[in-house]
């Protein structure tokens, strides 16, 4: 959608007067993320992209007291004097988290007429929800001159999510989606917020996506429970090994060392966490030197360690990458917080089509549901266009 379809938009819905302020566009992309899966809460280096499907909004400020909201996509309006947890229309405590979390900082927002509408396939695991909330708090500093970094930007969309829409996420998507670069992914040390940007670029392979068309909601889901299991396992081994900074820094021998009293399902999660560094390591040298092949083994070890260890895939998603694996791409495994969502897969070139044409066939006799393709760009993050 177009700055004019916007502008359309919200002069239809929102009345307005002569000496209103003149509306803006901003825009907040979708992500991918090659490694580093479910580490982010636990001090890890994640290594997202941002990719070329996208979160925009038109806003402007207006000249009353109330907030008015309008999703282009539900055709839900939602105008509110005063900012509280709407249960009935979810989708507007993305953006009222985030007027929470400048109030917190001593930034109060003036009221304004906001439209959003996107094309990030919501529950696909790509962020559309963080893409909402880091293009709503650039789109809201902006209009203020507040000019607030867009590394603090990220920073606020997390703690709005945790605070106020409850999904104890960490700070990957919102991180990237503020800092992403075209044609590039970031190494980010969630522990310090330290990060470097790598070429996305292996000769004659291609990345894509599978989407298993199996919804999911994270705050419904097992992800804060992950998130539990996790904290509890570095808090015993911290009471052990008071030197260890996070759970992604432990050995795996600390993980069988019966002193520190991890439970059976405390280890499993810990594998992961652990396992996942390891991974990590290999997939930056191997994405410098070009290795498709290497970096394509490691997505499925990957997979196996998420949908074994930290148990956060389902059954289609196993499904995609085992029929992927016997087709013999280079590499595949599910992305984003699971339970559903998309397979990334690394291929050669030239191979996608007959690929998916398959599986499609194969997925469809197996659970009665369509996958569905996506392809993508490399892109910048948040931006005013």
């Amino acid at each position: 959608m177009d700055k004019e379809e916007l502008t359309k938009i919200l002069r239809e819905k929102f009345s307005s007067s002569p000496e209103e302020e003149p509306i803006r566009f901003f825009s907040a992309p979708g992500r991918i993320n090659l490694i580093g899966e479910h580490v982010d809460y636990a001090g890890g280096i994640v290594l997202p992209a941002a990719i070329d499907v996208s979160i925009r909004i038109a806003i402007r400020k207006n000249r009353g007291s109330f907030f008015r909201i309008f999703s282009a996509e539900s055709g839900e309006k939602i105008e509110a004097k005063i900012i509280a947890y709407n249960a009935k229309n979810p989708w507007v405590n993305y953006v009222f988290g985030v007027v929470q979390e400048f109030r917190k900082l001593g930034f109060e927002s003036d009221p304004f007429d906001l439209v959003v509408w996107g094309n990030i396939p919501q529950g696909a695991g790509l962020s559309s929800s963080a893409a909402f909330e880091v293009a709503t708090a650039f789109a809201i500093s902006e209009i203020h001159s507040w000019k607030i970094k867009k590394e603090e930007l990220a920073l606020l969309g997390q703690r709005a999510e945790n605070r106020f829409v409850g999904v104890n996420c960490g700070i990957m998507d919102q991180f990237i989606i503020s800092t992403g670069k075209e044609g590039f992914c970031i190494a980010l040390d969630t522990e310090t917020l330290k990060y470097e940007y790598h070429e996305m670029h292996l000769d004659d392979s291609e990345f894509y996506l599978i989407d298993s068309k199996v919804k999911h909601s994270l705050k419904d889901s097992a992800y804060n429970e992950r998130r539990t299991e996790v904290e509890s396992a570095f808090d015993k081994l911290k009471t052990g090994k008071p030197s260890l900074k996070n759970l992604y820094q432990a050995e795996l021998e600390d993980l069988e060392n019966e002193s520190f009293g991890l439970n059976p399902i405390e280890k499993k999660r810990a594998k992961h966490i652990v396992t996942e560094r390891l991974r990590t390591e290999k997939v930056i040298r191997n994405l410098k030197n070009g290795n498709a092949q290497i970096v394509g083994e490691i997505l499925f070890e990957c997979h196996d360690s998420l949908s074994k260890d930290y148990e956060v895939s389902c059954e289609e998603t196993d499904f995609i990458v085992e029929h992927l694996r016997k087709e013999g791409v280079l590499g595949a495994r599910m992305i984003g917080g699971g339970f559903g969502g998309c397979v990334l897969i690394l291929d050669k070139k030239g191979r996608r089509d007959k690929v998916f044409a398959i599986l499609k066939t194969l997925y469809w006799k197996e659970f009665k549901n369509e996958p569905q393709l996506y392809t993508f760009r490399i892109s910048d993050g948040v931006k005013e266009f």
